[in-house]
């Protein structure tokens, strides 16, 4: 037994924290970040969806003043200029009508973008209210909304836009109609799935007893909530609709001569390509590759950094 007088008294300062202070110790080391926030600060440190990124910001920023700072127009024929080689006065050579291919490029850069862009708006917008709906009322509602989806989903897409571009003539509109009819039904899947999951969670029940009507609770509640592979799923979109207005033009059944498009200009340059004239079908093919890849490591980048199971 130790006596009270042998008791050795222990010094307070051996208790006291060491390196920290209180206030210190107590501080948050990282910043607090939104979700948003979080999700561009993971995709800053993506290499690959970065310089997608990049490619996509220069070539469409090309696309807009591209033709305007050239001094040649995108319809100009000067037969003795015909089929020269890149050089100083044409940057990407000319085509056999003597057309300055660079005017061209861009020109059929513009034409693209603008086709995968509406493509993609017009399918974000009818895929969302389709497939919200459709998930957050569930029951014959959703059987019924399914089963055309699944004979939508069963017609042969390219067959479908083939005959609608016969049938209706070949134009811009005819593209962008033909590219969206069927095009929407992979996004009201994939809203319909989202929705189907979140719509029993608890702040979607405590809408509801507060009595707000489905139109809110859908646009207020489940479709913020969604966005992460609905964002995706229209990063992905565009390069389809891409390729797929270069491959009708490249066929005669999309943009029409004299205008300019990737997929006439691979057209024009495919007769000729044993000929020597190889930066007629560089340009445009080279453009289209490198646009539907650039499209292709953002959208798996944004899927990385968009998912929820990730953030950390």
């Amino acid at each position: 037994m130790v006596s009270k007088d042998q008791r050795v008294k222990v010094p307070d300062e051996w208790f006291r924290p060491i390196g920290k202070e209180k206030d210190q110790a107590e501080a948050v080391v990282r910043p607090s970040l939104s979700y948003w926030k979080d999700a561009w600060r993971r995709i800053k440190k993506n290499k690959l969806a970065m310089g997608g990124l990049i490619f996509l910001v220069l070539l469409t920023s090309f696309a807009i003043f591209g033709p305007i700072f050239s001094p040649h127009s995108v319809t100009e024929i000067d037969l003795p200029n015909q089929n020269k080689a890149p050089s100083s006065t044409n940057w990407f050579g000319t085509d056999e009508m003597g057309r300055d291919v660079f005017t061209r490029t861009w020109y059929g850069a513009r034409i693209s973008l603008f086709v995968g862009v509406m493509a993609a708006l017009i399918d974000f917008f009818i895929g969302i209210i389709y497939g919200g709906i459709s998930g957050y009322k569930g029951g014959r509602t959703d059987t019924l909304m399914m089963r055309v989806i699944e004979i939508l989903y069963g017609l042969p897409h390219l067959l479908v836009v083939i005959l609608l571009m016969v049938v209706m003539g070949p134009s811009l509109t005819t593209i962008i109609i033909a590219l969206t009819i069927t095009g929407w039904v992979g996004m009201a899947r994939i809203v319909r799935g989202q929705v189907l999951q979140i719509k029993n969670y608890e702040f979607v029940t405590a809408s509801k007893s507060f009595g707000a009507n489905t139109s809110r609770i859908i646009r207020k509640n489940l479709l913020p909530n969604t966005m992460g592979p609905i964002i995706v799923q229209m990063t992905l979109t565009v390069p389809s609709a891409i390729f797929a207005e270069a491959f009708l033009s490249f066929l005669g059944l999309g943009i029409q001569a004299p205008f300019a498009s990737w997929g006439v200009m691979a057209n024009d340059a495919l007769p000729v390509i044993t000929s020597g004239y190889w930066w007629r079908l560089f340009f445009p093919a080279f453009f289209i590759s490198m646009t539907m890849f650039a499209f292709n490591v953002l959208g798996d980048g944004m899927q990385d950094a968009l998912d929820p199971k990730l953030r950390g």
